[in-house]
């Protein structure tokens, strides 16, 4: 036997697909690959924005500038999102 049946079995021995699972294990790591897009562009933009001369440490207004950035990011981040859901569910309510 290959193993392969073995990840997706719904525990027993029946061999049967349990698909709830497979989709709620899906969900997850897109959630998961969302939430690490969204902080590698967010440190990506503030840095870039707030960080004139890399050092071995942050000054005072580089430590605002990045707090006030990230906030700001996750604001539209936010926004965005609330916005593109919300959109989807008129469609979804037009089908």
């Amino acid at each position: 036997m290959d193993g392969f049946g073995s990840d997706f079995s719904a525990g027993g021995s029946s061999g049967k697909v349990d698909t709830g699972t497979i989709m709620e294990q899906v969900k997850v790591q897109i959630a998961v690959a969302n939430a690490q897009e969204l902080l590698q562009r967010m440190t990506d933009k503030c840095f870039k924005k707030c960080i004139g001369k890399p050092g071995s440490s942050l000054d005072n207004s580089e430590q605002k500038c990045i707090a006030m950035c990230m906030d700001r990011y996750m604001d539209s981040w936010n926004t965005v999102s609330k916005t593109y859901n919300s959109r989807l569910q008129r469609e979804r309510a037009r089908m």
